[in-house]
């Protein structure tokens, strides 16, 4: 029977990781990274979760809503990083370049449910293959809560891999909050796997651009 990550397993991985770091000249990011076994590749293995963390990084994640009228002007005043109304969406059609930037530019989009299908035409070939398509939102959804939940959000993301990696703290995050976050997505992916955390075979904690900790997981 597989046993379960603790947050006695995972302290022990984050005060390991500390240990290993290299001293460098920014602040490191504490990276979760997920192995996963007895997974048959034949059936295609799509993570694509958007965990939404009890603590927040210093640099927040940039958001993107898609939207028009109200919608569009809520979250405008909620503090999206970026408002694109349906006739900016229209105008986006012929520009490749710009519809690129703005998939590597921002980390979550939104988009109202109504836009959806005009959103699919114009943007889905460019943010399918990032695994950034938008989360629809009905034009009444209270955006104000959305966003700032949003804030908080990391994806972990597997194609037909054996492995999933994001980030979960960085060097000036207490190691309590640090564990807590890698806790929230283990159990979000254990939760997206066939059998669950018997899927999960190690689990990897590192900073950056130092030696990795390791937890195997029988």
């Amino acid at each position: 029977m597989s046993r379960l990550v603790s947050a006695e397993d995972l302290k022990q991985l984050v005060q390991e990781a500390r240990q290993k770091a290299v001293k460098r000249n920014f602040n490191q990011s504490f990276e979760l990274i997920l192995t996963f076994r007895d997974i048959d590749l034949k059936q295609p293995l799509n993570l694509n979760e958007i965990v939404f963390l009890p603590h927040p990084f210093e640099k927040k994640p940039k958001i993107c809503v898609i939207a028009s009228g109200d919608l569009a002007l809520r979250a405008r005043n909620a503090g999206a990083d970026l408002v694109i109304d349906g006739d900016e969406l229209d105008k986006l059609a012929n520009q490749k370049r710009m519809i690129r930037k703005i998939a590597s530019s921002y980390d979550f989009f939104l988009a109202e449910a109504s836009l959806m299908p005009k959103v699919g035409k114009i943007l889905g070939q460019y943010f399918g293959p990032r695994g950034k398509m938008p989360t629809p939102i009905p034009p009444n959804a209270p955006v104000e809560q959305i966003l700032p939940r949003y804030r908080s959000a990391v994806r972990v993301r597997s194609r037909n891999q054996l492995a999933a990696a994001c980030k979960v703290g960085d060097e000036k995050m207490a190691d309590e909050r640090i564990i807590d976050n890698a806790l929230a997505v283990v159990d979000a992916v254990a939760k997206k796997l066939p059998i669950g955390l018997k899927n999960i075979g190690k689990v990897v904690m590192k900073l950056t651009m130092s030696p990795p900790s390791i937890l195997k997981l029988r």
